[in-house]
């Protein structure tokens, strides 16, 4: 399959999927509310409503639309309204009529327009309009549609029609200071065929787009994995840096300065420093721009909006491929591809923008490895567990996923209330560890012109836990991620990347010649 071709049937599938993930969402809440509904009310909490004139009113309230017929074959939905005075022993009126109408019943009288209502906490906003006339006894008007009055709480139910309506709250004695305590309430018929429609709707559109992302996504991972589905390529291993002279009677001793300690095999390694499968390296450039960081945001901002949609393929096949690893063992490759190449884009760009700024080269728009001097590689695994995929993903990353909530998180939930209108949470949110060592990086780099080097390799490493936790939580290696900090650029090469002795930091120190041992 050729690479635009891909491309446009990435595009669509996602497209597509988000509008059928969006539709099936609204379908999920209009059949919630129609079972909660059942054969009553959907109702709000009693809320007290007080103001000092005459009348408490709503604005205009558009129901159905203008132009609809005043009768419908079906039931538009049935809104009912509760209302008693705050004060014992003195009566209520509500009543809904036409906005004209009602304009007219209280021209030139003192009344208040109820503008918003906020229910956590509740507080009412009100408009003031003056006036000066007394209105007479609202009972004894003809033009309202529905109407209650008396002693207690007072009851009124409205099915919706056609026009423009107010709702009108009043003492029965038209007196002025309105204090009342009001609950709404609605039902409606239309909910559940709606959720229906809403739900198959949905579903079709998903049945559409899922198979063609999945496609699209099998084409880009064939052109971004390695040719012919061989071996990765090696990750790019940079120059050695300056090695310091051997102190006098010292030469050719391991572990003195100036040596390079010999290279140790892999089978050696214990197990708990063996290097992952899962390789991020980053290269820190030496001619950072001062002040270019606080652009970069910016700068990176059609890289985020590709890597929403590519995030969004990324979750689908990774479902797609849970159950291929649940049946087959075997994660399939080009989904495989597709996926590192999503994590290696990320990081490209996490480490341009945001997660390190250790380099002004702008990232490129691709999922293939190139010499840019951020990358991201995993092996491939030739199988999979069938039973860790049912559990490794949630369950057994419970310890990594804490760890890193503390390292990146920057969004905290609690409860706030739980009342008559549902449970409300409050949202808070501030640097996460991660972004303050940035910060702090880059803050030095803005008044000094230097990265701090040990800042760095500290930052590296936590962007290296995050990026394996997300390849084991991904479902794309069995083996569990270690909990170290494998600080600086660079990491563990891999022997079948060229390297006879076994893997070794890539770093100037592990690229430079062997010594001999002394005696």
């Amino acid at each position: 399959m050729k690479k635009t071709a891909s491309v446009i049937m990435l595009i669509l599938g996602i497209l597509i999927s988000l509008l059928g993930l969006a539709i099936v969402a609204g379908g999920a809440v209009a059949a919630a509310v129609g079972t909660a509904q059942g054969d009553g009310y959907l109702n709000s909490g009693t809320a007290r409503f007080s103001v000092g004139s005459h009348a408490l009113t709503t604005p205009r309230l558009d129901a159905v639309g203008e132009g609809v017929p005043p009768r419908l074959p079906f039931d538009v939905g049935t809104l009912r309204l509760r209302a008693a005075s705050a004060e014992a022993g003195k009566d209520i009126f509500i009543g809904i009529a036409n906005q004209a109408d009602v304009e007219r019943y209280l021209s030139g009288v003192h009344h208040s327009e109820l503008l918003e209502v906020e229910s956590r906490p509740f507080r009412a906003e009100y408009r003031d309009v003056p006036g000066t006339t007394a209105p007479a006894p609202p009972a004894e008007q003809p033009f309202w549609r529905v109407a209650a009055t008396g002693p207690g709480e007072q009851e009124i139910t409205w099915d919706l029609a056609a026009g423009s309506w107010a709702i009108v709250v009043m003492n029965a004695d038209a007196s002025p200071g309105v204090d009342a305590q009001v609950q709404a309430g609605f039902r409606s018929d239309l909910i559940r065929p709606a959720a229906t429609g809403l739900l198959v709707g949905g579903i079709a559109a998903l049945v559409v787009g899922i198979p063609l992302l999945i496609l699209g996504a099998i084409g880009l991972g064939r052109h971004a994995g390695p040719p012919s589905g061989g071996p990765a390529t090696p990750l790019p291993r940079y120059a050695p840096g300056p090695t310091a002279p051997s102190p006098p009677g010292y030469a050719g001793v391991p572990g003195a300065p100036g040596v390079t300690p010999p290279a140790q095999n892999l089978q050696s390694e214990p197990a708990d420093r063996a290097p992952y499968p899962a390789r991020l390296s980053g290269e820190l450039d030496p001619g950072l721009s001062r002040a270019m960081w606080l652009v970069k945001w910016f700068l990176a901002i059609p890289h985020f909006i590709v890597l929403v949609f590519l995030w969004f393929a990324f979750l689908a096949t990774t479902i797609v491929a849970w159950f291929a690893i649940l049946f087959t063992a075997r994660y399939p490759r080009a989904l495989f591809d597709f996926n590192v190449g999503v994590l290696r884009w990320s990081w490209r760009v996490a480490f341009y923008a945001y997660a390190a700024g250790g380099t002004d080269l702008y990232p490129p728009f691709t999922l293939r490895r190139t010499n840019y001097p951020a990358d991201f590689e995993v092996d491939y695994p030739q199988r999979l567990s069938r039973g860790l995929v049912l559990i490794k993903g949630w369950l057994l990353a419970i310890p990594h996923l804490l760890i890193v909530a503390v390292l990146a998180g920057s969004t905290w939930t609690s409860l706030e209330d739980d009342g008559d209108l549902g449970t409300t949470y409050q949202r808070g949110t501030g640097v996460s560890l991660l972004g303050l060592l940035v910060l702090i990086a880059l803050v030095a780099l803005l008044f000094t012109g230097r990265y701090l080097r040990p800042l760095f390799d500290l930052i590296l490493g936590v962007n290296r836990w995050i990026y394996r936790v997300i390849v084991y939580t991904a479902l794309m290696r069995d083996e569990y991620p270690p909990f170290r900090l494998d600080q600086g650029g660079s990491e563990m090469a891999r022997p079948e990347d060229g390297n006879p002795d076994g893997g070794v930091p890539l770093s100037g120190a592990a690229m430079a010649p062997k010594s001999t041992p002394g005696p």
